[in-house]
């Protein structure tokens, strides 16, 4: 194979006001022509630094302190900008994580890639479009001669990708740099995206460096691998020996902590120690606070959980949850004979129950009606058909359920960004206050702040976390807090939409062990939705199938995971990036 790339004990650092910081340290690895080789880590690993520098994209005041990066063979460490803006793009490309931001809104994607192919090549506008064309079928896009009109915001997330892809192919480049180019797609689209690129780099040759934190992603493409950790290599060989005989404590660890779709793990292993927290938060201590407070607060007239070894079996028990022939519509309007429309209905015929005690999966593609159905269930959005019943008593729909409701507080829901569901103007004690003093749930405020404190160290928070602010906290520790607020109301139902899905593979480890421990304290039931298969193998008892809004298949989860019955299952789960060592 030729060597497109060979970077050589690189160093990046990056001043701030408290010292340098060292984003990589003695960073040594190489990419071949017709070779995809993965950078696998996690957040802060320095995997998207090394993309960038490459690519001579450092952020300022980042700079190389040392080593070199050669591209056939040419130092690319210290050459000027106008030379660099030549190199970029046309011999070596990035495609980026969100082809939402990396597109133009306010331009077609013909004028983007017209714009972009006669950057890099001496044709006319005629031949520009015509070679946007052919790169946009070569990735697989439908009625090109038309949709290469059409605006980004018209397109599908896949479909938008498949644009970013063709972009970064205007200029025929040798090397492309893929920045976790599918995180955010759901399963099948993330196949179709993985193939691509598979194709592309087997039938033009290039090298590819694919960026991600998923392992089954770098397992299901890779040619070679290197594993990450605090901007230093900690091993690095073909994929199938480092997966499968990894020779590192760190890389074993990795890899004991990714979810499992071929069989179901009771815990997963811990990668990292507790996050760090500042040296004097030992000694910061609400009097009278700890985590036995919370568990025996939360315990307090809580049959379910007091009583379980009395109660009779979950399937001999009433369902906590009941919704049957359930429908939602989005859009529908009745102004007038010539304006009537008829709406988008998001759901259609929904029945299903959840038991007591019971994780019931819920599993489907972007559009499926996963979070509609979540919304409708905690009163979000207004069914337009169909009735739920919530521990044998009606659930009203959304705008007749008052905020006094007693669903309201049984009811509660972990959203999928912790980024946008903390208010980040609220300390984290008033953001955990809020539901304790709403639903009137103590006496006065020396209790709150107590229960405030107590519930933060249960989910493994510091209570001096209390005091300070969503900004200030990693995204697993922020979704600690968020599960923390859910939990101060004394739910008996929790909603968890897709909780972990923003989350690197050892903090989503550490938030999945969490759940898994207060669900069986509490006894809660939970509704478990993903479009990560692996994960609800892990977490639910049974897992129901959404497709265009209709249920298409219920099973219990090991059934499910070995035999499923519906062939749009059987696409789901052959789709899914696994481990096979």
């Amino acid at each position: 194979m030729t060597q497109l790339l060979a970077i050589s004990n690189l160093s990046v650092k990056f001043p701030t006001r408290f010292g340098v910081f060292d984003a990589l340290e003695g960073v040594s690895l190489d990419v071949n022509a017709g070779e995809i080789h993965g950078l696998v880590g996690e957040s802060g690993a320095g995997k998207s630094t090394v993309g960038s520098a490459v690519m001579g994209l450092l952020q300022s005041p980042g700079y190389v302190a040392s080593g070199e990066i050669r591209f056939t063979g040419r130092n690319l460490v210290g050459l000027d900008s106008d030379d660099y803006h030549r190199l970029r793009g046309d011999r070596i490309s990035m495609i980026f994580q969100d082809p939402q931001t990396s597109l133009n809104p306010l331009l077609t994607i013909a004028t983007q890639m017209i714009e972009t192919i006669r950057q890099h090549r001496k044709v006319d506008v005629h031949t520009a479009r015509q070679q946007a064309i052919n790169l946009l079928k070569e990735t697989g896009l439908n009625d090109v001669d038309t949709r290469i009109d059409d605006y980004p915001h018209q397109f599908s997330g896949g479909m938008r990708q498949r644009v970013v892809i063709a972009l970064a192919l205007c200029t025929e480049p040798d090397l492309i740099i893929a920045d976790e180019p599918t995180t955010a797609l759901d399963v099948s689209v993330q196949k179709q995206i993985l193939d691509l690129i598979r194709t592309l780099c087997t039938a033009r040759n290039i090298g590819i460096i694919l960026i991600t934190h998923d392992i089954g992603v770098i397992n299901e493409i890779t040619d070679r691998v290197t594993v990450l950790r605090a901007g230093r290599v900690v091993e690095s060989g073909t994929t199938e020996a480092v997966l499968g005989s990894p020779a590192e404590p760190y890389t074993k660890a990795l890899m004991a902590a990714v979810p499992r779709l071929d069989k179901r793990l009771e815990r997963f292993k811990n990668i990292i120690d507790d996050e760090p927290t500042e040296l004097d938060d030992t000694h910061w201590k609400v009097e009278g606070a700890s985590a036995g407070y919370a568990t025996d607060w939360l315990l307090t007239n809580n049959e379910r959980a007091h009583t379980s070894d009395a109660l009779p079996s979950v399937s001999e028990r009433p369902a906590i949850l009941s919704i049957q022939d359930l429908e939602v519509t989005f859009g529908a309007s009745g102004l007038g004979w010539f304006n009537r429309s008829h709406g988008v209905k998001a759901l259609s015929g929904v029945s299903l129950q959840v038991m007591p005690g019971e994780v019931l999966g819920i599993v489907g593609e972007s559009g499926s009606g996963k979070s509609t159905l979540a919304k409708a269930i905690v009163g979000l959005v207004n069914p337009s058909a169909g009735r739920m019943t919530f521990r044998d008593s009606e659930l009203p729909p959304g705008r007749q359920r008052t905020r006094a409701h007693p669903s309201r507080r049984e009811i509660q829901m972990v959203f999928q960004d912790p980024y946008s569901s903390l208010n980040n103007r609220k300390t984290v004690e008033h953001i955990i206050s809020e539901p304790i003093q709403f639903y009137g749930l103590t006496d006065n405020e020396s209790q709150t702040r107590k229960l405030v404190a107590s519930v933060l160290e249960l989910v493994g928070m510091p209570q001096r976390a209390m005091v300070k602010y969503p900004h200030q906290f990693s995204g697993g520790q922020r979704q600690r807090v968020a599960v923390a607020r859910a939990l101060v109301a004394r739910p008996e139902f929790l909603i968890c939409d897709e909780p972990t899905s923003a989350l690197d593979v050892s903090i989503q480890a550490q938030i999945l062990n969490l759940l898994k421990d207060l669900q069986q304290t509490f006894g809660l039931s939970i509704l478990f939705i993903s479009h990560n298969l692996a994960v609800i193998r892990q977490m639910a008892d049974r897992v129901v199938v959404l497709q265009n809004g209709q249920l298409v298949e219920t099973a219990g989860t090991e059934s499910f995971f070995n035999s499923p019955q519906e062939s749009y299952s059987q696409l789901l789960l052959r789709e899914t990036p696994s481990l096979t060592f």
